[in-house]
């Protein structure tokens, strides 16, 4: 039977302190988080979108600057298709087999060339891709072979002073065909609230009758994976791989 998982990446105001900017035709830039290792090769400098700019052109002028020489955590990449995370929340995604589907949300926001962010709209979560796994696991369960040609790309894989240490934490993910970053974001969140009465981004009720509502955990603020029951996971594939 296909499981399917929602689960959050991309830059936020707690990690890189910007969230990705979306256009107002509904297509969007996907800006990884900062590598804190700095061994990546990729900068948000160098990193260039869609648009021709680059990524650190997202944040405050007064920072960009010094954001263009900061090194990326480019993770997950939809060139090959991987995702990695040694984190222990992370670690129920190795259960993912062939056929099944990874789905991405990510922060983002409106924001104009001219203008720059939107006040009248804020930040909401939106998916933004997903994956058809090919293969998932702990990184010791695959040999060097596969590791090397499945998730060479991967950013805990690729740079060796990571990899070594992480190796025993590590869970990977490898997306194949019909693996896919969307070229328009599509927004599942509504606004809520804690039991502190605080705003808390919730999954909107339209989604929830495509997702369901995991146990009453709706909140996708900060959370980790969220597993779709089963009873939902025909109707959130079919929703998810008609999105463009």
């Amino acid at each position: 039977m296909t499981k399917a998982v929602l689960l959050r990446v991309g830059i936020d105001s707690g990690s890189g302190g910007i969230q990705g900017p979306l256009f107002k035709d509904g297509s969007f830039e996907f800006v990884c988080i900062p590598d804190g290792k700095g061994v990546s090769v990729h900068r948000y400098g160098t990193c260039i979108g869609k648009n021709g700019i680059p990524h650190s052109d997202y944040f405050p002028a007064r920072k960009r600057e010094a954001v263009a020489r900061q090194h990326v955590h480019l993770d997950p990449e939809f060139e090959t298709f991987t995702y990695g995370d040694p984190t222990l929340p992370k670690r129920s995604l190795r259960t993912l087999e062939k056929g099944d589907f990874l789905i991405f949300y990510a922060g983002l926001q409106e924001w104009d060339h001219d203008a720059g962010w939107s006040s009248n709209h804020p930040p909401a979560l939106y998916i933004i891709g997903y994956f058809v796994v090919e293969m998932a696991g702990m990184a010791g369960d695959f040999s060097k072979a596969t590791l090397r040609a499945k998730f060479g790309q991967n950013f805990h894989v690729r740079y060796s002073s990571v990899f070594k240490v992480q190796r025993d934490q590590l869970v990977l993910v490898k997306g194949g065909m019909g693996s896919r970053l969307l070229k328009t974001a599509h927004r599942i969140s509504a606004e809520g609230a804690d039991r502190a009465g605080k705003p808390l981004k919730v999954l909107s009720p339209a989604m929830r009758k495509l997702f369901g509502d995991f146990d009453g955990r709706i909140s996708i603020q900060r959370s980790p994976p969220r597993w779709i029951a089963a009873a939902f996971v025909e109707k959130a594939v079919g929703f998810v791989t008609e999105l463009r």
